[in-house]
């Protein structure tokens, strides 16, 4: 995930170098580090050094990365003439090379050759069979060729090697909740929030989950994971507003009568009602007598 002072620093030299004040390398190293796609952007300042044999000589070994960072582009982007042309010149320098052979599995991909592309990248399994990327290029392929089944297995015997990939959880939790099975997605948020537990947008999807599934139980949980996301977020997500008032009408719907639970959930709307009031103020405020309408019509019975 981006920092915001490096989210700040990238666009700034992005602007930079689109404006032609240079930086175009530094720009470059920079989208790597963060590992961030701006494929446009480096497609075409990536060339502009590759096809300039002074520029491109200066970058020593670094020219080799500079090939791969831009096939990587060019196959987002579509241009699979230049992809080949960088992986060509990648295959002559480094012959037999696994991570060269990704990269022609990749390039097949983007051709919509499926079956050639799994061959290859089954090959490159039998030398290295604990090959993350690899592993994630097959599930890529099985959601692109619409294959949802296949992805959740793959995902599944994938986070069984490597469980601590928190992109992979989101990434099976996100096809759970497409296919509305909701507790499997449940279980991947709260691994999720186990292993990063100051994230508030486990927290926030968590809640979503839980309050979806209904319940009284249920509604208590999502309240509470409601609430983490307000105070991770320092009261500042309007979402989590927004659950914590739901969370409160469904909970006084089903324990209606309960003295207790109708105070606290009575004093809890209000609270977060009242947030939504300053946040909105603040955000936006011609939408103001629309959010008062509207919490007019989510009133506790």
């Amino acid at each position: 995930m981006v920092g915001a002072s490096e989210e700040v620093e990238l666009n700034r030299l992005e602007n930079q170098v689109d404006n032609g004040g240079g930086g175009v390398w530094e720009y470059l190293c920079l989208v790597r580090k963060l590992k961030v796609r701006r494929s446009d952007k480096v497609l075409k300042h990536g060339l502009s050094i590759l096809n300039d044999s002074k520029k491109r000589s200066k970058l020593g070994g670094e020219e080799w990365t500079l090939y791969e960072q831009v096939a990587v582009a060019a196959i987002d982007c579509q241009c699979l003439d230049v992809a080949k042309d960088c992986i060509k010149a990648l295959q002559k320098q480094f012959p037999e090379s696994r991570r060269v052979g990704r990269l022609e599995g990749m390039l097949l991909e983007a051709k919509g050759l499926w079956a050639d592309a799994e061959k290859a990248y089954s090959s490159l399994l039998e030398d290295n069979p604990l090959d993350q990327v690899i592993h994630k290029r097959k599930i890529s392929m099985a959601k692109a060729q619409g294959n949802v089944s296949a992805a959740i297995e793959g995902l599944n015997k994938y986070l069984d090697i490597y469980m601590a990939d928190h992109d992979a959880w989101r990434e099976l939790a996100e096809i759970y909740v497409s296919l509305q099975l909701y507790r499997q997605a449940a279980f991947c948020y709260e691994e999720l929030i186990l292993s990063q537990p100051t994230v508030p947008l486990h927290h926030l999807a968590y809640a979503d989950v839980l309050y979806t599934l209904g319940g009284v139980e249920n509604l208590q949980i999502a309240k509470k994971y409601y609430a983490a996301t307000i105070d991770l977020t320092g009261g500042k997500n309007t979402r989590a507003l927004y659950g914590i008032c739901l969370c409160t009408i469904a909970l006084g719907q089903l324990t209606k009568g309960r003295n207790k639970e109708d105070k606290e959930s009575s004093e809890l709307h209000s609270l977060a009602a009242t947030a939504l009031g300053k946040d909105y103020k603040y955000r936006a405020p011609d939408k103001v007598s629309l959010l008062t309408a509207t919490l007019g019509n989510l009133k506790l019975s």
